[in-house]
């Protein structure tokens, strides 16, 4: 009688048993073979001399920038305040000095607060943005830098504002120079305001 030969099932259980058994015995030969240990790839003065390095570097250079570090993540969101044209950027900036005497502990309202949308302030002074940017976008009104949607569009903010509040005495000087401009011929000149002839 002829002995069957083996299924391809069976096949794969002996090979990948004498896989597992040779991974076992690599295995116990790494670990029964002896292995020399250092603690370091340095050695005598060598070993002194990088290890005093090393400390001074510790000492020197981490703690600096350690604080630099912390200062500049404390000021984000006085950062992000004034790019987004907040209209609460100093207080958001007075909270982040505040923060630092309270442990940090009002950082994380500080951020909230920048990225928070000023919805209130708009339904109160119309506006979404600080005065600062007005005057930003004001003096590139007066200059020609605007097209006249966006000068338009500027004037119809400030007179939304001068509705709901008085106005600040520069905010209320620049709606007087764009009402000023906007009553111009298209080629008259605007030296009046100080822009181009």
């Amino acid at each position: 009688m002829t002995p069957e030969a083996p299924s391809g099932r069976e096949r794969e259980s002996s090979a990948s048993f004498r896989q597992r058994s040779f991974a076992r015995a690599a295995v116990l030969l790494a670990l029964l073979a002896p292995v020399l240990a250092h603690a370091s790839m340095f050695s005598g003065d060598t070993l002194d001399a990088v290890a005093n390095g090393l400390a001074w570097f510790v000492l020197v250079a981490i703690p600096p920038a350690a604080i630099v570090a912390f200062l500049y993540v404390h000021i984000l969101p006085e950062k992000i305040a004034e790019q987004r044209h907040h209209p609460n950027k100093h207080a958001i900036k007075v909270l982040c000095i505040l923060s630092l005497f309270f442990g940090g502990m009002l950082w994380p309202f500080a951020w909230l607060w920048a990225y928070t949308r000023p919805v209130i302030h708009r339904a109160v002074y119309g506006t979404e943005k600080h005065e600062d940017h007005h005057m930003e976008v004001g003096a590139k009104a007066l200059t020609g830098e605007l097209n006249p949607e966006e000068i338009e569009h500027l004037r119809a903010e400030l007179k939304v504002m001068a509705s709901r509040a008085p106005l600040e005495p520069r905010l209320k000087k620049l709606l007087d120079d764009l009402d000023a401009l906007g009553s111009m011929p298209a080629g008259g000149g605007r030296s009046t305001t100080g822009g181009k002839a």
